[in-house]
């Protein structure tokens, strides 16, 4: 995969926040070595999140976002200020921007806050040095820059990456269940909801998981599993199946051959696991009039067959037997309060980052909201989550 196509939700972000004028658009526009972003003398100029993916050595594919001032004003400031704090809980670290010229106020005081509440690295970048007459590195957190002359600029990218690169990172969404030249197969159903001519993000990324495994994917639709398996002259590792598809394939794939799901193998991938099989038993619970929140983490146009609007709710109020409601949001759209829901059923979010996704679900966590994700929900409902998730002994065990 080469950087360019390196997906979001598999970049480093890194973010940029702080007050209007603090130099952050300026700054951004530095970095990228690009006029990304508008830059002038004028307060409020940066009103939406502007978001440039590019290479920072030694880090690899990053997507580094502006936002507009923690400090905006009025209706329409409040909304921006609500969008940079999206922006905010995706990041993988954060530059907090302060005009070295002027005193640190409480906005910059606030953002720290929220940072350090959420366990996000980040570093003080102290803009307009070559004004103010401070320069360099104060400490391995602070670094004085000028976005006009360049000044510390790289030493700043090379703060960046020092910071981060001490996080290794060696998950994997199925490589570590196998080994060399075992057998995995993929079902991926074909139906009005699937993107014509080509596979959906967490399909692509699985098999290249795979591959870097050094083991064999063989893709194959629901139709024609059956005579796939048959054709094999050996019984495979680990059969992948999308969620929607659960039913049917788990009665044609023998017991004895492991069965997952994508959706299940990208809660393990981003999320948590555990807290996504826990929190599917709130099915259970449901009553009259309870509200639902089915949350995606990418925008699209939906179909007549859409599986977050239409299919998990009639599975839903089939297995259930209930009334309920259901809300939906999707993209970047995650409500800060959750009270009003009785369970939250998420998407396998490939879109979004791990940290983004984690996020999520600390907020349920803390409001003592259940959450689950679409494949764990299904695989419930069929009857079939102890088998999907038996490639997990960890997880197995809990049930």
């Amino acid at each position: 995969m080469s950087l360019n196509s390196t997906p979001s939700g598999e970049r480093i972000h890194i973010g940029i926040f702080g007050r209007r004028n603090a130099g952050k658009s300026s700054l951004i526009n530095a970095i990228t070595g690009q006029e990304l972003a508008v830059v002038s003398d004028t307060a409020g100029t940066t009103t939406d999140p502007v978001s440039k993916a590019m290479e920072l050595l030694p880090l690899g594919p990053v997507m580094i976002t502006d936002t507009a001032g923690i400090d905006d004003v009025g209706e329409l400031g409040q909304l921006r200020i609500k969008k940079s704090y999206e922006v905010l809980y995706k990041t993988d670290i954060a530059l907090l921007v302060t005009d070295s010229t002027e005193e640190e106020s409480e906005y910059d005081r606030q953002i720290s806050e929220k940072l350090k509440k959420h366990n996000i690295p980040y570093l003080r970048v102290y803009t307009k040095c070559d004004l103010s007459g401070v320069s360099g590195k104060s400490d391995d957190k602070t670094i004085y820059v000028d976005s006009v002359t360049g000044k510390n600029i790289n030493e700043l990218k090379e703060l960046i990456a020092s910071t981060l690169q001490l996080k290794n990172d060696n998950r994997k969404i199925c490589g570590d269940l196998l080994c060399e030249n075992d057998t995995v197969v993929l079902v991926v159903p074909i139906d009005s909801s699937a993107p014509k001519g080509r596979l959906i993000l967490p399909q692509q990324q699985t098999i290249r998981d795979i591959l870097d495994t050094g083991a064999i994917s063989i893709v194959c639709r629901d139709t024609e599993l059956k005579a796939t398996l048959d054709s094999l002259s050996s019984k495979p590792r680990l059969v992948i199946t999308d969620s929607q598809a659960f039913g049917k394939v788990s009665k044609i794939v023998p017991d004895d051959t492991m069965l997952t799901s994508f959706s299940i193998l990208f809660a393990r991938y981003k999320g948590n696991l555990k807290k996504n099989v826990e929190g599917v038993k709130a099915l259970d619970k449901l009553s009259d009039g309870d509200t639902i929140l089915i949350s995606e983490g990418c925008t699209h146009h939906r179909q007549c067959e859409d599986i977050g609007t239409v299919k998990i709710p009639a599975w839903v109020k089939k297995y259930t037997g209930k009334d309920i409601n259901f809300e939906f949001t999707s993209g970047g759209t995650f409500p800060e309060d959750l009270q009003k829901y009785k369970m939250i059923i998420h998407c396998g979010a490939c879109t979004l980052s791990e940290r983004e996704m984690k996020y999520r679900i600390s907020c349920a966590d803390e409001q003592n909201i259940p959450i689950t994700n679409y494949g764990i929900a299904i695989a419930y409902m069929n009857g079939i989550l102890k088998r999907s998730v038996k490639p997990f002994d960890e997880i197995y065990s809990l049930l």
